[in-house]
């Protein structure tokens, strides 16, 4: 009889083993999980996030202020000095273009930033800098990049960020004395 109990133990004990094995099995172990039936890896950063309102604070911490347009536009800016000291015009040009995106794509996620930018650059002014690179006259590009140097100081005067235009950036690129 002992024996009889025991073995009735043993194989009860057997089948809890063997559904928590069978249970372990089906769950998911590598921290992944589905959207839309595509199984997600840790390479998903956004969409594994659960929850709308959780993915969007995530993208809107990851996508930052204004400051990384302004580094777009600082490269950009350095990329038209570079492109005027080899007579390159048409580089200038499209670089110029592609600041003016990069501010108005910026003022989407700092909307305050948007008055001064309008204000100074965004208005006829940028049209006035397109216009001297697109001339290609050595003389009225740089003129205009000058032109475009102030404006950019003095917004960020306005905006209360004017140590920005102690930097080697405005430095290196004023107008050379006479």
């Amino acid at each position: 009889m002992l024996i009889v109990v025991a073995l009735k133990k043993i194989t009860h004990l057997f089948v809890i083993v063997t559904m928590a094995v069978n249970l372990a099995a089906c769950t998911k172990t590598d921290n992944t999980h589905s959207v839309n039936s595509k199984v997600l890896t840790e390479r998903d950063w956004l969409l594994g996030v659960e929850g709308e309102d959780a993915r969007m604070e995530l993208l809107q911490r990851y996508l930052r202020g204004f400051d990384q347009p302004m580094l777009e536009v600082g490269q950009r800016y350095q990329a038209i000095y570079d492109a005027l000291n080899v007579k390159n015009y048409e580089l200038a040009s499209y670089h110029w273009r592609k600041i003016k995106t990069t501010i108005e794509n910026g003022y989407l996620k700092r909307p305050a930033r948007k008055e001064n930018a309008d204000s100074f650059l965004l208005n006829g002014n940028w049209k006035e800098v397109n216009k001297a690179f697109e001339s290609k006259n050595a003389k009225s590009a740089w003129e205009g990049f000058y032109f475009s140097r102030a404006i950019c100081m003095s917004c960020h005067e306005a905006e209360n960020v004017s140590f920005v235009n102690n930097q080697p950036l405005f430095n290196d690129t004023k107008k050379p004395s006479k």
